[in-house]
């Protein structure tokens, strides 16, 4: 007899994307299972599975395998920061994913470029309606996270389009200018999101990327990164789960 799938998981690559998440869990409790702690409880009256997932691809893959398979999760909701690429996309802004895709992916002249090999995707999507919910939470959240437009001197925008991944950060003019060429419909740039989408994908499970832009993925820097962790994208982060959950 198969076990219902009830859980939400919670993905973030680094433990302070999540440190505003963790102690709202109610009655919590810890499992390592892979070199990865995972926090089971309830936020907001729905059960959560909350996990530190490590940066880039290959440990996204691992954390998302681990979740849909030994924690039988319904769904998987993937939080963090990500640097700006697109036209408009500001430092303070959220991105929620409508597509996904691996920007270093190449394995031209075999496949196209982009194209994950045998799956016949480049561009793997996500959950319409569980994206959709997040949308409106970051919508709220946002109207309700003060510290953020005093922080950053200007208001925040919610974005919905292309979330690109790369085993690389992106941090100079020239490389964001690269992307930009190659995918000139692509909004930010991480290095997990799109290996999540296609474990998610094989697994058929709904997902939902949300990221707050800490850059513009290029040499300058407007805010310290840490204090826009702590500031901002943690406690950002917390209210867009609350709010996507209901």
């Amino acid at each position: 007899m198969s076990i219902p799938r009830r859980r939400t998981a919670l993905i973030a690559a680094m433990h302070e994307e999540l440190a505003a998440l963790l102690p709202a869990i109610a009655d919590a409790h810890i499992e390592r299972r892979g070199g990865r702690e995972f926090w089971l409880g309830r936020l907001g009256g729905h059960e959560v599975v909350a996990v530190r997932s490590g940066i880039g691809k290959v440990a996204a893959a691992v954390t998302a395998t681990l979740l849909l398979d030994h924690y039988q999760a319904a769904r998987v909701l993937f939080l963090g920061v990500a640097g700006g690429i697109g036209a408009g996309v500001q430092v303070g802004d959220v991105v929620v994913a409508d597509a996904l895709l691996q920007h270093d992916m190449d394995a031209s002249p075999l496949f196209p470029r982009h194209e994950v090999p045998l799956t016949g995707l480049s561009r793997f999507p996500v959950d319409a309606d569980f994206s959709a919910a997040v949308v409106r939470g970051a919508e709220t959240a946002l109207r309700e996270h003060a510290g953020t437009a005093a922080l950053l001197g200007h208001g925040s925008r919610v974005h919905r389009g292309l979330i690109v991944s790369g085993d690389r950060f992106v941090a100079t003019a020239a490389e964001s200018e690269a992307l930009r060429t190659a995918l000139p419909d692509a909004l930010a740039v991480e290095m997990e999101g799109a290996a999540v989408a296609q474990v998610c994908h094989a697994f058929g499970a709904p997902l939902a990327v949300v990221r707050s832009i800490s850059d513009r993925a290029d040499d300058t820097a407007h805010v310290d990164f840490g204090v826009f962790l702590k500031q901002v994208a943690g406690p950002l982060g917390l209210a867009i789960v609350q709010q996507a959950l209901g």
